[in-house]
């Protein structure tokens, strides 16, 4: 891949925050929204895949990097516009989301207008809100007492993001282990890095917009962009059926499932995503190529 130069922008969102971005490359605009324990930098291989043909945004969302942070009444309509204000600034009426960013930018395409095309890697969309309010209390509860790393295990169970073999290990030393994955994390970290530790509180905000888009796949009829739905034959199985429901209420969708490819597959390696790979990277960009390119 190509090494592209990001350069740095800002605007501002409609309660008056703060939403930074970096860009890279040229060509029509293309925004891509990133997923829960990442950052903008954390698609930094995809907007170089992309750059040669599209001018890539890799915003911030709130509580990270370059952007502000929450405020009392966030919701997913906080999120759409800041997303929002991203597409006015680059001009652009196509995106790409990944997980709970993925879902950000459905129901953008949604309740939006101007959005032509988008491309979603496993949307953070459920039939279900309950689980995700019941895990979000003891999450809460945990962050309040200063303990991230049982937190980050509760979302882990919450979430569904643990393999089957790690269900069996006891809480405590799952935390223990978590802990010392958080200690490596900071000691391996620039000074400006985006941790793992800071990003952790975020997660609340991610179960609270699951929560909230729980059930609604009936409204995602009126979506009339042309869409992109992506996921990977490793991906979390408990979102692959929802995306088989998606598929069925989406107007205007093709449906690309990447073999071998988990749901880190369009995400830089290291870090939270330690199976991911500019390889994975490379497939995905295709995929994105070919769809958002101009007739």
């Amino acid at each position: 891949m190509r090494t592209a130069e990001l350069t740095q922008g800002a605007v501002e969102s409609r309660d008056g925050t703060s939403i930074g971005y970096w860009k890279a490359g040229q060509g029509p605009a293309v925004v891509v929204l990133h997923g829960s324990m990442e950052s903008a930098r954390s698609h930094t291989l995809l907007a170089e895949a992309l750059a040669g043909d599209f001018t890539v945004y890799l915003p911030d969302r709130r509580g990270r990097g370059l952007s502000g942070p929450h405020r009392p009444g966030h919701t997913v309509r906080t999120e759409v516009e800041d997303l929002e204000a991203v597409l006015n600034a680059a001009g652009a009426d196509c995106a790409f989301g990944v997980s709970a960013g993925g879902a950000v930018v459905l129901e953008a395409a949604r309740t939006l207008r101007g959005l032509q095309k988008v491309a979603l890697y496993e949307p953070a969309i459920v039939d279900n809100p309950t689980p995700h309010r019941e895990w979000l209390l003891r999450f809460d509860r945990e962050v309040a007492e200063g303990n991230l790393a049982g937190a980050m295990v509760t979302s882990m169970y919450g979430l569904q993001l643990a393999p089957a073999f790690l269900k069996v290990v006891p809480r405590r030393l799952m935390t223990r282990i978590t802990e010392k994955m958080l200690v490596k994390d900071e000691r391996q970290a620039g000074p400006d890095a985006i941790t793992m530790r800071k990003l952790a509180p975020t997660i609340h905000y991610e179960g609270a917009l699951i929560a909230e888009l729980a059930g609604t796949f009936e409204a995602f009829r009126d979506v009339s962009a042309d869409v992109l739905l992506m996921g990977g034959s490793k991906g979390l199985a408990a979102l692959k059926p929802w995306r088989d429901t998606l598929e069925k209420v989406l107007p205007h969708c093709r449906r690309v499932e990447f073999d071998g490819l988990d749901h880190g597959g369009s995400s830089d390696p290291g870090g939270i995503n330690p199976s991911g790979s500019a390889e994975a990277v490379g497939r995905v960009a295709d995929e994105l190529k070919s769809f958002f390119k101009r007739s």
